[in-house]
C-alpha cells in the first residue's frame, strides 16, 4: 500500500490538517481535497471513491468532518481500510474531541501520531493505539534509570560532605583542648609573673559553673558549615479545633448527596437518567435547544393529558413487560375555570383500558354522562394542578418501538454490533428518538452503516443513535452497524430508549368544557404528552 496523504477535512473540502508522505506540492494537495466533496454521494455512506489518478478512502466523523486517505489506485484497499480504522481511533484519542477548533489546536500532535502509523513513502507501520500513546509521551525506561542513578550519586556526595564537615569540627575541638586550660580561656596580662593567667582561667570556669547552676547556660551547638544545605525540620502546628454547629433543616447538601448517590448507582449498571428534568439526548447535545420560560396562562382552564410508558424487552426484541399509565390533570387559572365541568368521550373508550376517577370526583355522574365534576357542586382549587382521571393499559402492543441488538466478538480484539429499530405503532408520531448504547470502552466506534445520526461521549463510554422524527412515513425502520474495541458482548446492554410524542395511546378526548352555573363554554388550553419512564432492552 502507498498512502499519498492523510487529512482531516470538512464536507466542503476545507483541510483542517494534512500530512503528505510523498513529494507533493501544495497546489496538488489543495486540488485533490477540493475535488473530494464533489465525488462523494449523498444517498448512503461510502468507503472509497476512485478517479483516474488516485483513490479516496474516507470515513465520516462527527460534526460533518471526514478522515481522508489519498492513495494510489494500485494500493491494497484492505490494508488502507485497516489504516483508516486505526487513524479514526487516533484522532479523538490525541485531540480529545472531534470539533474543528480542537483538531486545529492539536494539529502538530496529530501529525506526529500520523507519522507513527505511516512512514515516509506512505507505508504502514506495525503500530497500535497503545504504542502510539507511549511514543507520543516519549517515556524512556533508560532515562528513568539514569535519573535515579544521578539522584543516588548526589545523595551519596551529600552524606560524604556531612561526614567530612563533622571530622573537621572534631579536629578543631581536639586542638583547642590540647593547648591546656579551658577551651574558652584567654591568656592573662600577668602570666609572666608566676601564673597570672590561672586565676583568670579559673574565673572563667567558675562563671560557667555558676551559670549552669542557675539554669541560664545554653547548650553548646556544634558548628556545621553545610547547615544551609539541609532542610529545616517543619515546625509542628497545633491541630485546628472546628466549632460544632447545630443541625440545619432543609439544607441543600443532602439533596446533592442523594443525587450523586443515585447517579453512581445508575453508572454501575450502564444506565443514564430517562425521566425527570434530563433527557437521554441531553448529554450528547441532540436536545440542546433551551425551552423558553413558561408563559402566564391565557385561558381560565388548563388541561394536560400525560402518559408514561414502562417497558422491558429482551435482546431479541421480544416484549417482556409493558405498562402505560395516564393522567388527566386540571389546573383552574381563574374562578371561572374552577367552576368548569369537563366532558370526555367515555362511551367510545375501549374496555382494555382501566379508568379510575379521583375520590372527590362525582363517580356516578361520570359513569352516566361522562362528565368530571366535584361532589356537592364544589369548585376546583385555583392555581393548583389536580389529577381528576387516571387510566392504565397492560399489553405488549403498547410498546411503540422494538430493538434487536446483536453484538458479536470477532476474536481480534473488536466487537461487531448490528442493531435494528422498528416502529410497531404506526398511529404514533415520535420525536427526538434517542437510543443509548454502552460501549464498554472510551474508544470511538467505527461506523459501517447507519440510518439517522449518532454521537459518541468518550467520558461516559456511551453512544447515542438519534432520529428527529419516527412515524409511519419517516424512519419507520432503521439499522446501525459498527465495530469497536472490546471482547465482551454483554457490555452493550442495557440499551435505553427515549422519545417524546404528542400522540396518546389512549383515545381519550375532551368533548366539552362548560360552566357549572350557566352552561357556557369555558375557554381552555389542552396539551398531550407521551414519554417513556423506563424503556430498555436487556
Amino acid at each position: 500500500m502507498v498512502v499519498l496523504s492523510a487529512s482531516v477535512c470538512t464536507r466542503q473540502g476545507k483541510a483542517l490538517l494534512s500530512r503528505q508522505f510523498v513529494e507533493m506540492n501544495r497546489l496538488r494537495v489543495e486540488g485533490l481535497l477540493a475535488a473530494f466533496p464533489k465525488l462523494i454521494g449523498h444517498a448512503k455512506q461510502h468507503t472509497f471513491v476512485e478517479t483516474d489518478a488516485v483513490r479516496y478512502v474516507y470515513q465520516p466523523l462527527e460534526n460533518n468532518l471526514y478522515l481522508l486517505l489519498i492513495t494510489t489506485k494500485a494500493s491494497n484497499i484492505v490494508e488502507d481500510l485497516g489504516t483508516l480504522r486505526l487513524l479514526a481511533k487516533v484522532v479523538p484519542d490525541v485531540a480529545g474531541g472531534l470539533q474543528e477548533h480542537v483538531i486545529s489546536d492539536s494539529a502538530f500532535d496529530l501529525i506526529f501520531a500520523f507519522d507513527e502509523v505511516l512512514s515516509a513513502g506512505g507505508y504502514k507501520e506495525d503500530a497500535t493505539l497503545s504504542s502510539i500513546r507511549n511514543n507520543l509521551i516519549m517515556d524512556s525506561y533508560e532515562e528513568k534509570i539514569a535519573v535515579a542513578q544521578q539522584k543516588e550519586k548526589e545523595l551519596a556526595a551529600k552524606v560524604e560532605m556531612q561526614k567530612k564537615a563533622k571530622t573537621l569540627q572534631d579536629e578543631k575541638v581536639k586542638n583547642a583542648f590540647g593547648q591546656g586550660g579551658a577551651p574558652g580561656a584567654m591568656p592573662g596580662r600577668m602570666e609572666g609573673f608566676g601564673g597570672g593567667g590561672a586565676p583568670q582561667a579559673n574565673s572563667g570556669f567558675m562563671d560557667q559553673f555558676n551559670s549552669e547552676m542557675n539554669g541560664a547556660a545554653q547548650p553548646q551547638q556544634e558548628f556545621n558549615p553545610y547547615s544551609s544545605l539541609q532542610q529545616a525540620a517543619p515546625t509542628p502546628v497545633a491541630p485546628k479545633v472546628l466549632a460544632k454547629g447545630g443541625m440545619k433543616l432543609g439544607g441543600g447538601s443532602s439533596a446533592g448527596k442523594q443525587g450523586n448517590f443515585m447517579a453512581a448507582m445508575a453508572a454501575e449498571d450502564n444506565l443514564l437518567p430517562m425521566g425527570g428534568k434530563g433527557s437521554p439526548g441531553d448529554a450528547f447535545n441532540f436536545n440542546a435547544a433551551v425551552a423558553p420560560p413558561a408563559a402566564a396562562p391565557s385561558t381560565p382552564l388548563t388541561l394536560a393529558l400525560e402518559e408514561k410508558l414502562t417497558c422491558s424487552m429482551n435482546r431479541e426484541g421480544a416484549i417482556e413487560t409493558c405498562e402505560v399509565k395516564g393522567t388527566l390533570t386540571l389546573t383552574a387559572n381563574t374562578d371561572v375555570g374552577a367552576a368548569a365541568i369537563v366532558a370526555v368521550n367515555k362511551t367510545q373508550l375501549p374496555s382494555a383500558f382501566n379508568f379510575a376517577t379521583h375520590p372527590r370526583i362525582d363517580k356516578k355522574t361520570y359513569e352516566q354522562k361522562g362528565t368530571l365534576v366535584l361532589k356537592g357542586g364544589k369548585g376546583f382549587p385555583v392555581a393548583r394542578p389536580v389529577g381528576i382521571l387516571r387510566w392504565s393499559y397492560n399489553n405488549d402492543d403498547a410498546a411503540p418501538l422494538t430493538i434487536n441488538c446483536w453484538p458479536e466478538d470477532e476474536g481480534s480484539g473488536t466487537v461487531n454490533v448490528n442493531i435494528e429499530m422498528e416502529l410497531t405503532r404506526t398511529d404514533l408520531v415520535l420525536q427526538d428518538v434517542n437510543i443509548l448504547l454502552p460501549l464498554g470502552t472510551t474508544d470511538p466506534p467505527v461506523i459501517a452503516e447507519i440510518d439517522g445520526q449518532y454521537r459518541h461521549d468518550p467520558a461516559s463510554g456511551m453512544m447515542c443513535w438519534h432520529f428527529d422524527v419516527v412515524d409511519a412515513n419517516t424512519n419507520s425502520t432503521g439499522s446501525l452497524e459498527f465495530s469497536v474495541a472490546g471482547s465482551n458482548p454483554d457490555a452493550f446492554f442495557p440499551v435505553q430508549i427515549g422519545f417524546r410524542s404528542e400522540t396518546l395511546l389512549c383515545p381519550l378526548a375532551i368533548t366539552g368544557v362548560t360552566h357549572s352555573t350557566n352552561g357556557t363554554t369555558v375557554p381552555n388550553q389542552t396539551t398531550k404528552s407521551f414519554t417513556p419512564e423506563s424503556y430498555q432492552c436487556a
